[in-house]
């Protein structure tokens, strides 16, 4: 992407610097929005157009370089931020720009802008809809894994989100040819590292395109990723009719880069600190994330929670988006269960006769009603004990631990680190294991 100023078009020169946020004074043709901007004996330095001010345009510095200095020269690219697309990326790692971080050449010119979506239109289909068992008991009973649709592993720091989303990457794409696109934003290198890693051992790498921006990037390329994950994702699509796994760790960091973007801006935010630019970027985000006539995209989402705040605006807008979300719980993992799912909190749109088949629908309801009167039968015993339940009530309450329990179990991806084997569970022998526990009876 490096030019030579002199064979490019002049626009204007820098007017003022503040932090990411450049403003040009356009004294030729007005460039385009996301255009990109090439400072005059900065070629590696790029200025992404985001909106104009009268006669100003608001530019972001995508290279967050130094080097810029009021008066400048600024020249047109006629280009905007893009990245390689095609069979030629599988096995790859890039940044938010397209270039590679795994530290081998580029070989395809086949690249895309990831600021257009490709504009063919989304449906969902009227055939039965498809599940893809994820081996994880959990999930596939209460958050069924559904072709072309969106499920979010929403938790505070530290409660096994990254764990679990890696866990199901190992399960889903183990039996599968399905192409993987992985977005990481805003997460620790180390972890980014060591996914790779295990990707790269189980042999699905080769399957698999990967797009960074962690936490040591500027808020402009961690704002980046998911828009440039979704291009990726679009061509294998769209162009090559394939059914894409689609996993994003982490999208709420997706919109806290679009906050602190915002707040460079000088944009007023609403309540709860967000403006409402955030939440219009997220959902045209998730639009993009969406099945075709000609292939579909299934995507898994985690969500932080700050400060374990559910109600949080950006984590409720992030939920709307989703068909199922599974929750995961502190007071849980305190307890040494992993995956450490709240078995009320977890919800579905998903979890209906037509889908999951009408003895596992029963079976969910049977077991969050168990779950309900557990949650209530809690602070009785902290009182009175558990020998003055009625044994109706002592049953449940019974059946209620012994399900919780069942729900735990170890993970591939974390036998390096305790020793112990993956366990991997189809939904037969999850179904036959609540039966046990709760009988088969409605």
């Amino acid at each position: 992407m490096k030019n030579v100023t002199k064979n490019l078009e002049k626009v204007g020169h820098i007017r003022s610097l503040r932090g990411l946020i450049v403003e040009v004074d356009i004294s030729g043709d007005r460039p385009e929005v996301k255009e990109l901007l090439v400072v005059d004996g900065h070629p590696e330095i790029f200025l992404e157009v985001n909106f104009f001010r009268a006669d100003t345009a608001v530019c972001i510095n995508l290279t967050n370089d130094s080097a810029l200095t009021c008066g400048q020269k600024i020249f047109r690219s006629h280009k905007k931020v893009s990245v390689p697309v095609g069979p030629a990326t599988l096995g790859r790692v890039f940044n938010a720009l397209g270039e590679p971080l795994d530290n081998a050449p580029i070989i395809t010119d086949n690249r895309r802008p990831i600021s257009e979506p490709s504009g063919t239109k989304s449906y969902r289909g009227v055939q039965k809809l498809e599940m893809l068992e994820t081996g994880l008991k959990v999930i596939d009973f209460l958050t069924p894994f559904v072709k072309g649709r969106k499920i979010g592993i929403v938790g505070g720091a530290g409660v096994g989100k990254t764990v679990l989303t890696m866990e199901m990457i190992h399960n889903v794409t183990r039996n599968e040819k399905s192409l993987s696109i992985y977005c990481g934003v805003g997460e620790r290198i180390r972890e980014g590292n060591e996914l790779y890693e295990t990707l790269k051992e189980t042999d699905v790498l080769k399957n698999t395109v990967m797009f960074f921006g962690q936490m040591d990037s500027t808020p402009a390329i961690r704002s980046m990723v998911g828009p440039a994950a979704a291009t990726a994702a679009e061509y294998f699509r769209d162009e090559e009719g394939r059914d894409i796994l689609f996993f994003v760790d982490n999208i709420y960091r997706h919109t806290q880069a679009l906050t602190e973007l915002s707040t460079n801006m000088g944009l007023i935010p609403s309540e709860g600190g967000y403006s409402p630019l955030v939440f219009a970027e997220l959902r045209r985000l998730e639009d993009r994330l969406s099945s075709t006539d000609k292939g579909t995209i299934t995507s898994v989402q985690a969500v932080y929670i700050p400060a374990d705040d559910l109600s949080d605006p950006a984590v409720q807008a992030i939920s709307q988006q989703l068909d199922s979300v599974l929750v995961l719980s502190r007071t849980v993992a305190e307890n040494g269960i992993r995956p450490a799912v709240d078995l009320l909190k977890t919800t579905s749109s998903l979890l209906t006769p037509q889908i999951v088949g009408e003895r596992h629908y029963r079976l969910a309801g049977r077991v969050q009603s168990i779950m309900q009167k557990y949650d209530s039968l809690k602070n009785i015993i902290a009182i009175v004990g558990e020998n003055e339940l009625s044994p109706a009530d002592r049953a449940d309450y019974q059946n209620a631990k012994k399900l919780i329990q069942f729900f735990s179990q170890d993970f591939a991806v974390a036998e390096h680190l305790n020793g112990k084997p993956g366990q991997y569970f189809t939904i037969e022998q999850t179904l036959s294991g609540i039966e046990e526990i709760i009988g088969k009876q409605t």
